[in-house]
């Protein structure tokens, strides 16, 4: 069973993302700031993050940063409410594998993980 980080501060979020990801079979952790999300990838072995950008503490593109400077190869997906190009661009210049903007299809998410996991 794959195992998947959920770093969103949005309790309503995390919670319809987790609920859904358990429904289809993977185990979830759930991370409301971005100490918490780095501290969790850094002990635990993912095989996926998802990842929002405006978390509390260190936002998401720092976590993301840090991620990547430990040599963690450990798929990425930003989830986020920002939906400009630069935004992608620069979150996928910092080492994440997708982007997808808020609000989303699950069907959609379902299908960015499927590719990675």
């Amino acid at each position: 069973m794959a195992t998947i980080l959920i770093a969103e501060d949005e309790p309503r979020i995390a919670a319809f993302m987790s609920k859904g990801l358990q429904k289809a079979g993977y185990l979830t952790h759930t991370a409301t700031d971005g100490h918490q999300a780095l501290a969790l990838a850094l002990a635990v072995q993912f095989d996926l993050i998802l990842l929002d950008i405006s978390l509390p503490g260190i936002d998401g593109w720092s976590v993301l940063r840090e991620f990547r400077s430990h040599s963690l190869k450990t798929p990425v997906i930003v989830v986020t409410a920002f939906d400009g190009v630069e935004e992608r661009n620069h979150s996928l210049t910092l080492g994440a594998n997708e982007y997808i903007s808020k609000p989303f299809r699950f069907k959609t998410l379902l299908a960015y993980i499927r590719r990675y996991v």
